[in-house]
């Protein structure tokens, strides 16, 4: 009896349960982010192509709607060159998700990269309406005004990333609109501060190096140089612009030395063979520097600065044909420079085409207003052509500008400046030292100056004392003279505007080739 009352009781279980219902397998519905995690590790390995073919699929099972797929798609498609492209899916996502800033700024990007500044302006500061604190779109937003020319708003969207949160990127840029208005002061406190708040920076260090370079401030330039060649013994700006200051001092084996290290990282580097073409012509060893310069105009032929240096050498090798076609070819690169009519002058004058000599001279006096030197060449070309009247004018207005350098500078002329015009001036009977003193005797001349621009501009000149004065002496008596110079290489253009929010900065002391010698 008692098994078979539990049998029924098991039945009676067992019936119970089938009848109670089932519940229904609810519908599966597509996951648009399910495969977001594999696109996010294939991108970060840079395994492309697999994650092409993921979004791809991602994308086909959601109808394009997969925002996340279409983003990192764009992201390949900028990196892959096809700006266009990705510019219409960042559109894309920003449709998908008009509230979020990263698209926005995306679109900006791409907008900035095809060069359209002024719209990506616009999408940037719709972007800063969503975002009022993030530092990269106020940096963009200035790194766009700099391309526009609106430097006044770059400065206050930089100042605000600054105030948001400091990283090195905002300070170089903001050292380059003060270097672009030349304002040379403001640019090395910007960097001062930069290197304050990045003391490690070796990019910040040979930047504000260079610019100290710039001034003439060695002491301060070598000691930067030094603090970046010690936490990067390798960073080629910086050795190249330690070798640059040697070869100004005329230690041109050790800046050869320098150089030699620089040229196993950028073999090609323009600035690199201008210099060491001028370090052989300091040495004298003329064929080997129009060798070095040749490689130099080659690698940058539209480089005025070497055009200007070969002409110089062949000047003083007295193949004035060749020092006319380079000193020509940099005229057409640098027309307002009037030291480089002045020596086109001299050639013209050597290959005995006087009316051009002249009409060369006298462009060069109305475009230099403070270097002495192109009126005591014009005043000797004119004395030797019978005009005695005409060289007594640009002898009169020589000593004119030697005495505003005077009273505004301690300058040292050089000593075959001076003897020239002496001779000159006891020539057409005005006297012998009534502006020039011997060298030795003036008591605050500390500085030799140049016969280029910077004894008028001081600016980084490109002649040098001896090479010029036998050009001015071949002008004069056509007689040889020794000849040497150095040469240095200095950032006289800043550099081009980097790409934002991640730019390679782009510092090279070697930006604008020239040559000078001071003692």
């Amino acid at each position: 009896m008692a098994e078979e009352r539990l049998q029924r009781r098991t039945q009676f279980t067992a019936s119970a349960e089938s009848q109670k219902p089932r519940l229904k397998k609810a519908p599966e519905f597509p996951i648009l982010e399910k495969q977001n995690w594999l696109i996010h590790l294939h991108y970060i390995r840079k395994d492309y192509e697999a994650c092409k073919a993921v979004i791809k699929e991602q994308l086909q099972e959601t109808q394009g709607l997969c925002e996340y797929a279409i983003y990192v798609q764009a992201l390949i498609f900028r990196l892959e060159g096809n700006i266009q492209e990705s510019l219409e899916l960042f559109q894309t996502c920003a449709v998908l998700s008009p509230q979020c800033a990263d698209n926005l700024k995306q679109v900006a990007r791409s907008l900035f990269l095809l060069g359209k500044h002024k719209a990506a302006t616009e999408v940037y500061n719709e972007a800063a309406k969503l975002n009022q604190k993030d530092w990269e779109i106020c940096h963009n937003l200035g790194v766009c005004y700099i391309y526009l020319k609106q430097f006044t708003k770059a400065q206050d969207q930089l100042h605000n990333a600054l105030q948001l949160n400091k990283h090195d990127l905002t300070y170089i840029m903001l050292g380059k609109i003060h270097l672009l208005e030349g304002d040379l002061d403001k640019a090395i406190e910007i960097y001062k501060k930069a290197v304050e708040f990045s003391p490690e920076n070796t990019e910040l260090l040979t930047t504000l190096g260079l610019l100290y370079l710039q001034l003439g401030i060695y002491q301060k330039a070598f000691e930067h140089l030094g603090n970046a060649l010690t936490y990067d013994p390798t960073n080629y700006k910086a050795i190249l612009a330690a070798g640059s200051m040697m070869q100004t001092h005329g230690d041109f084996d050790v800046a050869l030395t320098k150089y030699r290290v620089v040229a196993c990282a950028v073999p090609e580097s323009p600035p690199l063979w201008n210099n060491i073409g001028m370090c052989f012509f300091g040495k004298k060893k003329y064929v080997a520097a129009i060798s070095c310069l040749k490689r130099a105009n080659y690698l940058a032929p539209f480089d005025w600065k070497i055009l200007y240096n070969l002409g110089l050498v062949h000047l003083t090798m007295q193949q004035y044909a060749s020092a006319f076609h380079f000193l020509s070819a940099a005229i057409n690169f640098q027309p307002k420079m009037g030291e480089l009519y002045m020596l086109l002058a001299v050639a013209l004058t050597n290959l005995e085409d006087t009316e051009n000599a002249k009409r060369a001279y006298a462009e060069a006096v109305r475009l230099d207003k403070c270097n002495p030197l192109v009126n005591l060449n014009y005043a000797v070309l004119l004395y030797n052509q019978g005009e005695k009247q005409g060289a007594l004018a640009q002898y009169q207005e020589m000593e004119k500008k030697v005495n505003l350098l005077k009273d505004s500078s301690s300058l040292e002329f050089d000593s075959e400046m001076v003897e020239m015009a002496q001779k000159l001036g006891a020539a057409l009977q005005v006297g012998e030292a009534l502006v020039w003193t011997k060298p030795g005797k003036d008591p605050k001349s500390k500085h030799r100056t140049t016969s280029t621009s910077k004894a008028a501009s001081f600016q980084q000149p490109l002649g040098s004392n001896q090479a010029l004065g036998q050009a001015m002496s071949s002008a004069a008596a056509h007689r040889k003279l020794p000849s040497g110079a150095g040469g240095t290489s200095q950032p006289t253009k800043p550099p081009p505007l980097p790409l934002e929010p991640e730019p390679a900065v782009e510092a090279s002391p070697a930006e604008a080739p020239s040559q000078i010698r001071e003692k």
